[in-house]
């Protein structure tokens, strides 16, 4: 595989890295009770969103899960928008009535997140539809757990979106559990990408959390996508660093062990790409995310909470 041209790897780079320190400092900050809302951290997974989001244009749709920071910053959505919402106030991107589990930023072209497994899949595909009526070669991409392929509306979505040749990628960030449960328990087989690809789309997979490789995947399935080949699929093999859902560790529960972690991190993608740029020039895109993460805190914690009279805005009934 051609490696991309330096600037690309500065951008990659600089998307990891972002994802990353953001994600730490969540971490650091979510015990003071400071972020109103549970967070499901990217630790260890930000390759596939980035690696997938670097493929795309800027009008394109993605449509996150509840562990969703690393696609919405990934694809350009403002870091102070996620941390207000994640401390609950007004200058968050959904008014602080959302949290970390339904980011949106429609202008970056974030579809709202959903604390409910696998709902955002057909949300992706009714979107997908809009924008092959629409005709601008505009492609939608879902992001789903390996848990989500194992909801009724997986398939059902599969095969909408083949039989009406929609511009959607479903990538499927498999990181071998659902919530604590190993896919050795709850799947007869592992022959996932077989079983996308009987619905006639292009199906295949990222077993490394290779972020280049993955990118340029996405780049050709995207390309045939544009010109209406219709969906395609992708299963992403990956590995959370941190527990299912808050800012600890934990390999002392019993279902997975320390030696696993440590196999990934001997690969992990932020320092891979960023022992491809000069020393001098990572330190200068490592100390301008500093001094973006440290501003993005001051205005989350420096706006106002909402006014009780938005209780009742922005719903349905």
């Amino acid at each position: 595989m051609t490696r991309p041209p330096m600037a690309d790897l500065e951008r990659i780079y600089r998307s990891l890295r972002l994802i990353r320190r953001a994600e730490e400092e969540v971490a650091r900050v979510y015990p003071s009770d400071k972020i109103k809302s549970p967070v499901h951290l990217s630790i260890g997974q930000e390759s596939i969103a980035v690696g997938v989001c670097d493929a795309l244009r800027h009008d394109d749709i993605v449509s996150g899960t509840y562990r969703g920071h690393a696609a919405y910053l990934a694809k350009g959505a403002p870091l102070d928008r996620m941390m207000a919402e994640l401390y609950g106030k007004d200058t968050g991107c959904a008014r602080g009535k959302g949290g970390s589990m339904h980011l949106v930023d429609m202008a970056q072209g974030v579809l709202g997140a959903s604390a409910v497994v696998g709902t955002t899949i057909p949300l992706a595909a009714g979107f997908a539809l809009a924008l092959k009526r629409e005709g601008k070669g505009r492609v939608a991409v879902s992001f789903f757990g390996d848990g989500a392929t194992e909801e009724g509306v997986f398939a059902e979505s599969l095969n909408f979106a083949a039989l009406h040749r929609l511009p959607l990628l479903f990538v499927c960030e498999n990181n071998g559990y659902a919530i604590h449960e190993p896919t050795a328990k709850r799947w007869a087989t592992n022959r996932l990408v077989e079983r996308a690809a009987s619905y006639g789309m292009p199906a295949e997979a990222v077993n490394d959390g290779d972020v280049l490789a993955l990118r340029a995947l996405v780049i050709r399935l995207v390309e045939g996508m544009r010109a209406g080949t219709g969906p395609a699929f992708v299963e992403a093999k990956t590995y959370r660093w941190r527990e299912h859902v808050g800012p600890n560790e934990d390999f002392e529960a019993g279902y997975r062990g320390r030696r696993d972690l440590e196999a990934w991190q001997a690969t992990d993608q932020v320092v891979r790409i960023g022992g491809m740029i000069a020393p001098a020039r990572r330190a200068a895109i490592d100390a301008a995310i500093e001094t973006e993460i440290a501003a993005a805190l001051q205005f989350a914690e420096n706006s106002p909470v909402p006014d009780p009279a938005q209780l009742t805005t922005d719903t349905y009934a």
